[in-house]
C-alpha cells in the first residue's frame, strides 16, 4: 500500500490519530519512539531551520529536502506535511505536492491564509475569498495521486468559519480543519457542519484551542489531532535548563552514567536506529 493509503486507513479507523510535531531530524528520532505518526510542523521547522517565526519564511525545496531525509530514516512512520499556503502559486503548490508525493509523504495540509500569513494560533490572521482558495484546492487534489489532503481554514468570523468548513467538507479533500478553534462547543458545531468528513483539530502549548486528550477528541468526533510544538518546546526548555545548570557548575558537565543524564552512548544509539530503517524499506510499503 502507499503512504497515502496507509495513513488514510488509520483515520478512517475507530478513535483519534495522534500525528506528532518534529522539527528535525533528532526530535524526529525521539518522537519515533513512542509514536507511529509524524506532523512536519511549519511553526517547528521555521524556528529550527531559520530561527524564525511562523509568518511565511518557509521556502518550499526546504520543506521538500526535510521531508525527504524524514522519509528516509523512517520508513513506517505517517508523514503528514504543512504547506502553508502551497507556497502562494496554485501550481508552485501542486508541483509541491507531486514531490512530496514522490519522496514518500503520506499526506499534506493546505491553508487558505492569504500573505502575510500567520500561525494559525495567532491574531492578525487574513484569508482568501472562498472560491480562490477552493480554486487552488482542486488543483491540488487533482494533482495528487492518493496522497491525504487536509484542507484548512483559518477563518475567524463565526459565520465564516461555519460556511467555509462546510463548504471544504464538500469537496474530495480527505480532511477538514479549522485551526485556532477556541472551544469545545464550536468543535461540536464543525462536526455536524461537516457531516462526516473526517476531522482534524491542531492543538499546540499555549494556543487559543482547549487542551483535550485523545479520549476527549474521540468523544467529539475527531478523528486526527496534530500536536504541532510538543518536541519543540520541551528542548527549548531542557536546553534553557541544561546550560542553566552548566554555568551554575562553573562549566562542569554532569556525570551522564550518575544522574541518568544523555550522555554520548544514549545519543549514539539513539541515532544509529536511523540507519538501520533504511534496509527496510521495501518491508515497510508492503507491511
Amino acid at each position: 500500500m502507499t503512504y497515502g493509503n496507509v495513513l488514510r486507513q488509520e483515520i478512517s479507523a475507530s478513535g483519534t490519530t495522534p500525528l506528532i510535531g518534529i522539527y528535525d531530524m533528532y526530535s524526529a528520532s525521539i518522537a519515533a519512539q513512542h509514536y507511529n505518526g509524524f506532523f512536519v510542523s511549519g511553526f517547528g521547522f521555521a524556528a529550527s531551520y531559520y530561527g524564525l517565526p511562523d509568518i511565511g519564511f518557509i521556502a518550499w525545496p526546504d520543506m521538500v529536502a526535510f521531508a525527504e531525509r524524514l522519509r528516509g530514516a523512517f520508513p513506517r512512520q505517517h508523514l503528514l506535511v504543512d504547506i502553508d499556503d502551497g507556497y502562494v502559486d496554485p501550481e508552485v503548490a501542486c508541483h509541491v505536492v507531486q514531490r512530496l508525493e514522490r519522496i514518500g509523504a503520506s499526506g499534506v495540509i493546505l491553508e487558505d491564509q492569504k500573505r502575510p500569513r500567520r500561525c494559525g494560533h495567532a491574531d492578525g490572521k487574513q484569508v482568501l475569498p472562498l472560491e480562490e482558495y477552493l480554486e487552488k484546492l482542486e488543483l491540488v487534489l487533482a494533482s495528487r495521486t492518493d496522497m491525504v489532503v487536509v484542507a484548512r481554514t483559518d477563518a475567524t468570523e463565526e459565520a465564516d468559519i461555519l460556511r467555509r468548513a462546510q463548504a471544504l467538507a464538500e469537496t474530495d479533500a480527505d480532511v477538514v480543519l479549522v485551526d485556532g478553534v477556541r472551544s469545545v462547543d464550536w468543535i461540536k458545531r464543525i462536526r455536524r457542519v461537516i457531516g462526516d468528513k473526517p476531522l482534524l483539530f491542531n492543538q499546540i502549548a499555549g494556543g487559543k484551542s482547549p487542551r483535550l486528550s485523545l479520549s476527549e477528541l474521540t468523544e467529539l468526533g475527531v478523528d486526527v489531532a496534530i500536536y504541532s510544538t510538543p518536541c519543540l518546546f520541551a528542548a527549548h526548555r531542557a536546553v534553557d535548563t541544561a546550560l542553566a545548570e552548566l554555568q551554575f557548575a562553573d562549566g562542569r558537565l554532569p556525570a551522564a552514567d550518575d544522574t541518568g543524564e544523555i550522555g554520548v552512548r544514549e545519543s549514539t544509539k539513539l541515532l544509529e536506529k536511523n540507519i538501520s530503517r533504511h534496509h527496510d524499506t521495501r518491508e515497510a510499503l508492503s507491511a
